[in-house]
């Protein structure tokens, strides 16, 4: 099934940092910036995190969360989060699983080569359930946050 502007999210259940189960069922109500990135504690995927970290406050205020979801398991995600103070959850998809219903893990480019790997991309879930916006690629991890926080700002 591909990710659809308009059309109905996947359902998901995952386990955070913490070992609790996320459910993007239980979050209705509110939007979801839910945001796919490869490993934890490399350089762009840092820079990614520290940035909705930082406009946490600002998308918080806008009714939003923001959800982070890689490959790695609970315990890196802590290890994450305390490293760099990050204020929200980071979702473990081992078997990448949700990934793949998200077009977030498939085929890319890296340094040259096409090789199968989790693609940085992001889908904003609105309060009903249904994509608001997806953002296949992202080009610059840094730019991105910002990026994003300007889509839901418009949108009020």
């Amino acid at each position: 099934m591909a990710i659809q502007e308009g059309k109905a999210a996947p359902a998901s259940t995952l386990t955070n940092q913490d070992g609790e189960k996320i459910s993007l069922h239980d979050l209705r109500g509110k939007d979801v910036i839910l945001y796919f990135y490869p490993k934890d504690d490399t350089p762009g995927c840092t820079k990614e995190a520290c940035g909705f970290r930082d406009f946490n406050k600002e998308i918080q205020a806008l009714d939003a969360v923001i959800l982070g979801v890689s490959p790695d398991s609970p315990e890196s995600h802590q290890k994450f989060v305390d490293k760099y103070s990050l204020n929200f959850d980071l979702l473990s998809d081992p078997d990448k699983e949700m990934m793949s219903r998200y077009e977030a893990f498939g085929e890319k480019k890296l340094y040259g080569k096409t090789v199968q790997g989790v693609i940085r991309s992001t889908v904003w879930i609105g309060p009903d359930g249904k994509v608001r916006k997806h953002w296949r690629r992202v080009p610059k991890a840094a730019d991105h946050p910002e990026k994003v926080l300007e889509a839901l700002s418009a949108a009020t």
